[in-house]
């Protein structure tokens, strides 16, 4: 058992979990495990608190027998992680999210840092200035008099409650705005 063990599960799908836009908590381990493998990145404090979550609260993830085998001290942190990983990835995925859970608890600047949460943050914001333009020439390019328009501008008027903060902003004072010459 040396060290040259692998800690990503090969791929035998066709697309590359970077490029699918509905991702899987276990699809997110496999791009996350070389980051979480970076040295330094986890504690053995951090670690051990991540497996007695899973096998205390979730015993059906992390039985006894195995939590004991991930916090064995005779063996290097490195390799009981990567065994960690291992495991959690050829579980379901309910057991990726629970150990993406406890991650969030017990190391949160790390897991605001994961290569997977990043990856989604552009997607989000390119969908909501898309919907953002659409309303937007709608609200341009109908003309005033037609009966569709005030239908359109009661949808606008919810859709801060959906579209991100700035977007927001940027509808509300174009209804405002437009709404004075109503």
């Amino acid at each position: 058992m040396g060290s040259s063990r692998l800690c990503v599960r090969p791929t035998h799908m066709s697309w590359d979990v970077n490029t699918c836009p509905e991702q899987t908590y276990c699809d997110r381990l496999v791009q996350d495990t070389p980051f979480l493998m970076g040295h330094g990145r986890l504690s053995e404090q951090q670690v051990d608190r991540i497996i007695l979550q899973l096998n205390r609260y979730y015993p059906q993830i992390l039985n006894n027998k195995d939590a004991e085998k991930f916090r064995n001290p005779k063996v290097s942190l490195r390799m009981r992680l990567c065994d960690l990983l291992g495991h959690l990835q050829r579980s379901t995925e309910r057991d990726c999210q629970e150990f993406y859970r406890a991650l969030y608890i017990h190391a949160q600047p790390l897991h605001s840092r994961l290569p997977s949460r990043h990856a989604l943050r552009p997607v989000a914001f390119l969908a909501c200035l898309g919907l953002a333009a659409g309303l937007a020439l709608l609200i341009y390019c109908c003309p005033p008099d037609t009966k569709v328009l005030p239908g359109a501008r009661r949808v606008l008027g919810f859709s801060p409650v959906i579209v991100d903060r700035h977007v927001s902003r940027f509808l509300l004072t174009l209804l405002t705005d437009d709404l004075g010459g109503l």
